[in-house]
């Protein structure tokens, strides 16, 4: 047997052994079984939606026709996928992706999330994490919600609740309730956006409630005409939000987008889900409500 051919079939037999669990993570500790290492042609990007429940927007509903949850993660999907924005809607709208590996922590920002962010619109997202614990591929373990600038702001309120309910009839806004006694409406934008609702026809019930944290609205009319609302930033660690920390100017796919940036938290060697949440219940006369926009989601270690 020649020297080459030994070498390949040593290889071999050591590759073969390899597991998972011998994978050193950022601690310089073994990995658990559940971790998925890349393959050689993973995308950097997510690949799969699991979940997408807006809450109602004026974006919900225009130029798509969702009848189940399956067509609604498709629609998301596809958005994605061509780096075209998917909104969440008002208050507690959420996304939840994943990718075809799992993300490590590496000590520095470990994956990002693409918007439509810029100065004087941002329109805050809280993220969430999810490492696959039980191994199945679906993100049915435990979210850990990444603390952002913002957390233990005066304002903030955490297990914030609203209920939204279905229109009697077309064209007409959306009322909530929140589990702080507050009641308010999503505008109907007829001149902008006239989908007959902006109540997610996917959602079967005649109402529907949505939970997390809130961060405070601190969206103004610069002129007091109407004709300028402004929505600064919010800090770090949040997503579709423009500010000078964790915000960049990202080349991803032959485009430059606007991404922030994120460090998964110290509990976790790596994820495999994230979810992104609108965290901001408050409408801006024309504008309508303020709704976080996402375009992609990426694995910083991939896509360098």
């Amino acid at each position: 047997m020649n020297r080459s051919l030994l070498t390949f079939l040593l290889l071999l037999a050591v590759l073969s052994g390899c597991n998972y669990s011998e994978i050193i993570g950022p601690d310089g500790n073994a990995l658990g079984g559940n971790y998925r290492a890349p393959f050689k042609k993973s995308p950097a990007s997510s690949t799969v939606v699991f979940d997408f429940t807006p809450a109602p927007g004026q974006f919900v509903n225009e130029d798509y026709d969702a009848a189940t949850m399956e067509e609604a993660c498709s629609y998301a999907q596809d958005r994605l996928a061509s780096g075209k924005f998917v909104s969440l809607g008002g208050f507690g709208g959420y996304i939840v992706v994943g990718f075809d590996h799992s993300i490590m922590r590496t000590g520095g920002y470990d994956f990002g999330i693409m918007s439509n962010a810029y100065d004087g619109s941002s329109e805050p997202g809280i993220v969430w994490v999810m490492q696959d614990e039980n191994g199945n591929g679906l993100p049915d373990d435990t979210w850990q919600e990444l603390k952002g600038s913002e957390s233990e702001s005066e304002g903030t309120v955490h297990d914030y609740e609203v209920t939204y309910y279905r229109p009697s009839a077309d064209n007409q806004p959306v009322k909530w309730t929140d589990n702080q006694g507050v009641s308010g409406k999503i505008p109907y934008m007829k001149a902008y956006h006239h989908q007959p609702s902006y109540y997610p026809e996917w959602i079967g019930a005649d109402q529907y409630t949505l939970k997390g944290t809130m961060l405070p609205g601190r969206s103004y009319d610069k002129y007091g005409d109407g004709t300028m609302w402004i929505s600064p930033d919010y800090g770090t660690g949040y997503a579709d939000n423009h500010n000078s920390t964790d915000f960049d100017m990202f080349e991803f796919k032959g485009n430059t987008v606007p991404i922030n940036y994120f460090k998964i938290c110290s509990e976790l060697d790596y994820i495999d889900f994230i979810k992104v949440q609108s965290g901001i219940n408050a409408v801006c006369g024309k504008i309508g409500e303020i709704s976080t926009e996402v375009c992609g989601f990426v694995d910083l270690a991939l896509a360098r």
